[in-house]
């Protein structure tokens, strides 16, 4: 699992470098979860990227496409070479995830604060076909300053939806800088679970606790769960975690990505 980690995140970076800019940050935060998820828990099959009732992700903080692109191809959806064309004319792969345009993608996001809401009625609908899937759904700590995001854990509380885990990546920055200066998040553990969920708050860049935070999700009844990721935005290559508030999208040469690569070779 941690060289699947280290190739996603040298995927990721060769992804952005290849139109020269791009969301590194914020991608590179969930790398972790990501591979746990795509290769250890999600029931997905990417010869057959629609099949019923399998499990579904949904990115709410869209903008980490690039890090769910680098996933996918991993993983078989397409080919690796197809990265490459991240963000160009024509394009299957824009800057946001679409679910139009991309195997794999499973809800299109972008608009911050919404994929919760729609992650909550993967989650209904797949109680009412009892096909026991599992909606996983990432949103951001920036993007929790949104009234939706508070509105869609009420929803998922009152409706009880067990099959439905969240994950928060707290990385702590977002676009404009650091999040508890902009509008601080204060306790999210304490926050989820006063909204009703089962909530855990691990190492989010450790993936034998993401791992256990799922296994444990998974184990809990009657509510919806939340795993505070606590994360380092650009985690895995030094030049972009010490980038912090101008990491968000920055710019990567070919000189920064034969850095980062020869970082992640070690």
């Amino acid at each position: 699992m941690q060289q699947k980690a280290k190739d996603i995140r040298a995927l990721t970076i060769k992804c952005i470098a290849s139109i020269g800019q791009g969301h590194i940050g914020g991608s590179y935060s969930i790398v972790d979860a990501l591979t746990i998820l795509y290769f250890k828990h999600m029931n997905v099959d990417p010869k057959n990227p629609k099949m019923e009732g399998r499990d579904r992700l949904v990115v709410s903080k869209g903008h980490a496409g690039p890090a769910v692109y680098a996933t996918l191809a991993y993983k078989g959806y397409f080919p690796v070479e197809e990265l490459y064309t991240l963000n160009k004319i024509g394009t299957n792969l824009p800057s946001h995830c679409d679910m139009n345009k991309t195997p794999g993608i499973d809800m299109t996001a972008g608009s911050l604060g919404q994929g919760l809401s729609c992650a909550c009625g993967l989650a209904l609908g797949s109680k009412l076909n009892h096909d026991n899937a599992y909606i996983y759904c990432i949103i951001g700590d920036g993007e929790s300053q949104e009234g939706q995001i508070w509105e869609a854990s009420m929803f998922a509380s009152q409706q009880k939806l067990d099959n439905l885990i969240v994950m928060l990546d707290n990385n702590k920055l977002q676009l404009d800088g650091y999040t508890d200066d902009i509008m601080s998040l204060l306790d999210p553990v304490k926050k989820w679970e006063s909204f009703g969920f089962y909530t855990q708050s691990i190492d989010g860049n450790n993936l034998d606790e993401i791992d256990k935070a799922i296994t444990n999700a998974k184990k809990n009844k009657g509510r919806p769960s939340m795993i505070v990721l606590n994360t380092i935005k650009g985690k895995g290559v030094s030049f972009v975690e010490n980038a912090t508030t101008s990491n968000h999208s920055m710019p990567i040469s070919k000189e920064d990505l034969e850095k980062a690569l020869k970082e992640l070779e070690a």
